[in-house]
């Protein structure tokens, strides 16, 4: 048991006492697992990848910046209207933590805040936390707002540290504090998400374990106490079998960007970072999944060939080098302990072709979490060009990481898709509460209806045909009226042709 966890009942994430299933008021019901499915018969299951955007935030190569990156999602600030983001920020020989703003989440500023010297000048967005003293031991990141906390100097919470993580607060992100609290024990690597819902701030950090890196956990109700970090999700044997395939599959496509080093007997597969949140009634994982394929120790001759800075060419001779790439997958979870893989461990977010000005060609550093907008998901994450190796080029060299941006439908992570023979899924049997329903639903060739059930299985209520792309589609009633049905156990039958369903909840 994780000390600390939140209550997953009090939060609708669990089963009732007496078998029903729970559906509160305004929650969406989504498909990435079996929790409310009775029956399924003649759907499919598809996971879905986000629309790809491109690059937001590049760096800024008139001021030195070479390379950004982010473990954050934009925090909207309601008293400025502005949505804030901070990122890892690479100037000439200097990284530390910077800060850029957006009124709509696609056109960034840099604003200067004069807090620390580079290069001679104070003519940056650079955050310094109480005088911030190197990279990496000052960086901040895992930056999230917490709209509950009544403290005004205590609105913006995130991390410092490279190894082991320091609690730090501030009223409007650019000016912060650290709290007199002990140290959150990870590696170079972690997340930071709030659930409203439970109150509750969830960090994902970065510790060994089997097949190498792997993901720990820790919660906390206040940001100063946190429980003590378990292991929750690593790579498995499968991992590395579906791996070499991977690997060789991006050796052998020509429009993918191939790793400098092909090295079988160096094969391995491990989880690098992985954001977690809580959407809807379920946790979602976004593990980046780090194939290597290939390391050299500091003795490679190899070096020598190598046109690079002489402050690369002394890390090189130092550390050795290896080099891979990522994929980002998806899992969820209902308690935090227990993962589900979805989608097969097929990419959500996966390497783009080289050729098109794309960043994320071997690095892919997954969203901490999703931004939602209107009937959209917007992913913020990280694309680097190469991962280990020399840079194939100086231009690279100069603009190797940007802040990339992808757009999923909202609930668009799973669907339940019918053909034209029709398919059935049947809900398990729960307590109503609601007296209309909503689907969010493709059904542009097609149709969805949905039947009301009682405990004893007989029909109640019949809804008319849904037709059309309806991120928000009410259900009208042909027999029967759903608001007769509230206090009831009832059962839903959806009956689906030549449609998508992504998800269904339940309003007033």
């Amino acid at each position: 048991m994780l000390a600390g966890l939140i209550s997953l009942c009090s939060a609708g994430l669990c089963a009732a006492e007496d078998g029903e299933f729970l559906v509160p008021i305004g929650q969406r019901q989504l498909f990435l697992d079996d929790y409310g499915v009775g029956k399924i018969e003649n759907l499919t299951r598809t996971m879905h990848q986000p629309d790809k955007k491109g690059a937001v935030i590049r760096p800024n190569l008139e001021k030195g910046e070479t390379s950004l990156q982010t473990r954050c999602a934009p925090a909207w600030d309601p008293k400025e209207k502005l949505y804030k983001l901070w990122m890892l920020t690479s100037i000439s020989d200097w990284g530390g933590t910077t800060y850029a703003e957006s009124k709509d989440g696609l056109h960034w500023t840099k604003p200067n805040l004069g807090q620390i010297e580079i290069n001679g000048l104070k003519d940056n967005n650079v955050i310094s936390v109480e005088a911030q003293r190197r990279w990496p031991d000052d960086a901040m990141e895992n930056v999230v707002y917490d709209p509950d906390e009544k403290d005004p100097t205590r609105r913006f919470k995130g991390f410092l540290n490279a190894f082991g993580r320091e609690p730090i607060v501030s009223p409007d992100g650019i000016h912060w504090r650290r709290l007199d609290v002990p140290k959150i024990p990870s590696s170079d690597e972690s997340n930071l998400s709030y659930d409203p819902f439970t109150r509750t701030f969830i960090a994902t950090l970065k510790r060994g374990g089997p097949h190498g890196r792997s993901v720990t956990l820790s919660t906390s109700k206040d940001f100063e106490h946190w429980s003590e970090p378990e292991l929750i999700f690593h790579a498995d044997d499968l991992d590395q079998e579906l791996g070499k395939k991977n690997i060789e599959r991006v050796f052998a496509d020509p429009s993918l960007a191939h790793p400098v080093y092909n090295m079988p007997e160096k094969y391995n597969v491990d989880i690098y970072n992985m954001g977690l949140f809580r959407y809807e009634g379920l946790y979602i994982g976004l593990p980046s999944v780090y194939h290597k394929t290939g390391q050299v120790d500091s003795n490679w001759p190899g070096f020598a060939e190598w046109n690079v800075s002489p402050a690369m060419m002394e890390n090189y001779l130092k550390s050795g080098d290896w080099c891979g790439f990522h994929q980002v997958q998806m899992i969820c979870s209902r308690d935090l302990k227990n993962w589900q893989r979805i989608g097969d461990r097929k990419p959500f977010i996966d390497l783009s072709p080289v050729g098109a000005g794309a960043y994320d060609l071997a690095c892919i550093i997954g969203p901490s979490f999703p931004v939602v907008r209107g009937d959209e998901l917007w992913f913020y994450y990280t694309g680097i060009k190469s991962y280990g190796g020399p840079p194939p080029s100086a231009a690279t060299e100069q603009d190797t990481g940007a802040i990339c941006l992808a757009v999923l439908r909202r609930d668009g992570f799973i669907s339940l898709d019918a053909g034209e023979q029709e398919g059935v899924l049947l809900t398990h049997p729960f307590k109503l509460t609601g007296a209309k329903l909503f689907l969010n639903v493709d059904a542009r060739k097609g149709e969805v209806r949905i039947e009301a059930l009682d405990k004893d299985g007989k029909i109640v209520a019949v809804s008319s045909p849904l037709k059309g792309d309806l991120p928000r589609g009410e259900m009208k009633w042909e027999k029967g009226n759903l608001a007769d049905l509230r206090g009831h156990q009832v059962s839903l039958r959806f009956v689906l042709r030549n449609a998508s369903l992504y998800s269904y909840w339940l309003e007033k």
